[in-house]
């Protein structure tokens, strides 16, 4: 059950995720540093790639997502579509499983919605080229509509194996996006979502979300499109298991998709059981927002690093 505790403290952790200047500070905690680095695959492209590699290794698929916040010029958009499109020449080197996430906010989303969809189709171009997928990533609320925009744009242009969309289980919309985007048969991450938003656009209370996951989660199912269930709760892990079986889906229907560093077990059982699973795996040097979101989604993870600064 969410405690009084627990809303607040994921407050304030989501607020302290828009405070980038406190990373350098937060970085000098040695605490802070370790359990950063289970959730972030390292600063570099190489290191990334050699966390994929690893996960390659025990049978799982993985999906790319280079963190940067920090995006405030047309040059710097720029210099993210290259960055993807080196990251995607590298996947094909190395012959790992895998594909990118990218977020429009990094291709200039905020300040010019034109040049987001050219930067994003440079990108998509690409992938499509090497026969591989850039799933859009979702953000705030804001733009989320502008984000959905842009994804049928380039979905009429590469088609259904190229590009997707994600959806977040805690706003309200999503149910109505799901039946639209599956009846376009654009391909679908659901996840809950991870940022702070007001009741009037969100699920305040965690029970809410769950039953609008579990909807959600049908709806994309019973469409015939390959889709992603991004969970690690295994509540929600069971109610997706139940509907394929009921439904007489095949394992390969859809994958389940799970973050770096979180619930490693259930990824294991997942694909011993036959059922594919993707790891979202985000490196770069902007990590500190990503990081701090993780936080908020499971407050305890403070306390352990509130722990180990006592013990100094």
């Amino acid at each position: 059950m969410t405690t009084a505790a627990d809303h607040l403290s994921r407050s304030a952790l989501l607020f302290l995720s828009r405070q980038s200047n406190l990373k350098d500070v937060a970085t000098r905690l040695k605490p802070f540093r370790e359990l950063a680095s289970r959730f972030i695959a390292g600063e570099t492209l190489e290191e990334a790639v050699d966390a994929v590699k690893a996960l390659t290794e025990r049978g799982l698929m993985a999906s790319f997502d280079h963190l940067n916040e920090a995006v405030r010029t047309p040059q710097e958009t720029r210099d993210e579509v290259r960055h993807y499109q080196r990251l995607l020449a590298r996947i094909d080197q190395v012959g790992v499983k895998a594909n990118v996430s990218l977020k429009l906010t990094q291709c200039g989303l905020l300040f010019d919605k034109g040049l987001a969809l050219q930067n994003a189709r440079a990108v998509v171009a690409d992938a499509a080229a090497r026969d591989s997928f850039v799933r859009v990533d979702m953000e705030e609320s804001a733009v989320t509509q502008a984000t959905l925009d842009i994804v049928r744009d380039l979905h009429a242009e590469f088609g259904e194996p190229h590009v997707g969309a994600v959806l977040q289980s805690y706003l309200r919309r999503t149910e109505a996006d799901a039946k639209a985007l599956c009846a376009e048969r654009i391909r679908i991450r659901l996840c809950k979502g991870a940022y702070l938003e007001g009741p009037q656009v969100a699920f305040p209370d965690k029970k809410d979300v769950d039953a609008n996951f579990v909807r959600c989660m049908r709806i994309l199912l019973d469409s015939g499109v390959y889709h992603g269930i991004a969970t690690h709760d295994e509540r929600m892990i069971d109610a997706t298991l139940a509907h394929a079986a009921r439904q007489g889906l095949p394992r390969g229907a859809f994958e389940f998709q799970m973050l770096y560093g979180i619930r490693r077990d259930l990824q294991e059982r997942l694909v011993k059981d036959g059922f594919p699973v993707r790891v979202y795996v985000p490196y770069g040097k902007h990590w500190y927002p990503y990081f701090m979101r993780r936080l908020a989604e499971r407050p305890a993870n403070l306390w352990f690093v509130m722990r180990n600064l006592m013990k100094g």
